[in-house]
C-alpha cells in the first residue's frame, strides 16, 4: 500500500539514508536534499563527479521560493503549461545541501506529480534529491527491471511501488531560466 511505502521511505530518508524510488519520469535515487552526507553517498554510488549536479523534487510549485532566491514569474507559467515533466535550472539556490548547488549557484528543480513522491515530500517537509538510477555514464533505466543490481544493492531501501510497470519512461525536459525570465532548453 502506498501509505506504508511512504512511511518506510520517510524513516530511511529522515535517518540519512538513500532510497531507490519511482518518479513521474524514470526511477530515481534520492535522499533528503538538506543532508550533505546522504547527497555525497549518492555521488559515490553513481560514481559521479560532484561537479555534475543533481536535481531536487518538490511537491507543489509554491515551494520553489523556499529553495530559489528569486523565482522568475515565467517559471510558474512554464510549469503550468508543460506537457511533459519539466526540470527548471535556476540560480540562487538556498536551504539545500551545498553539494547540490552548482558553481553558478543554480539547482535544477522539478515539481513531481507522482503520488509517492508528493506524499513523501509532504511528510518530509523538505525537497528530495532525484538522480537517475544508474552508474554515471551508463544509460538511464527506462523502468525498474532495467536497474543494475549494483544500484539496488547500494541503496538503503527500494520502494515497493510501480516495480512491475514496464512502460518506457523518459527523463524530464530541462530548461535553464535566468533571473530576468529568459530561458533556454538544455534537454528536450
Amino acid at each position: 500500500m502506498l501509505k506504508d511505502e511512504v512511511n518506510k521511505a520517510l524513516k530511511i530518508v529522515q535517518d540519512g539514508g538513500i532510497i531507490l524510488y519511482p518518479t513521474d519520469t524514470i526511477w530515481g535515487i534520492g535522499c533528503d536534499a538538506t543532508n550533505t552526507d546522504a547527497v555525497k553517498r549518492i555521488f559515490a554510488l553513481k560514481q559521479r563527479e560532484e561537479s555534475k549536479s543533481m536535481i531536487i523534487l518538490v511537491d507543489v510549485d509554491n515551494k520553489l521560493q523556499s529553495y530559489i532566491r528569486d523565482v522568475p514569474d515565467i517559471a510558474y507559467t512554464l510549469i503550468e503549461y508543460a506537457e511533459n515533466p519539466l526540470t527548471l535550472v535556476m540560480p540562487g539556490a538556498k536551504n539545500i545541501s551545498p553539494a547540490l548547488i552548482a558553481e553558478d549557484s543554480s539547482v535544477g528543480v522539478r515539481v513531481s506529480t507522482h503520488p509517492f513522491c508528493q506524499q513523501l515530500i509532504q511528510r518530509l517537509r523538505k525537497p528530495l534529491v532525484s538522480t537517475s538510477a544508474n552508474i554515471s555514464g551508463e544509460p538511464s533505466p527506462e523502468y525498474f527491471g532495467k536497474i543494475s543490481q549494483e544500484i539496488i544493492d547500494g541503496v538503503d531501501y527500494v520502494v515497493d511501488v510501480d516495480q512491475y510497470l514496464t512502460e518506457v519512461k523518459k527523463p524530464s525536459t530541462i530548461m535553464r531560466i535566468a533571473p530576468n525570465g529568459t530561458f533556454e532548453f538544455i534537454r528536450r
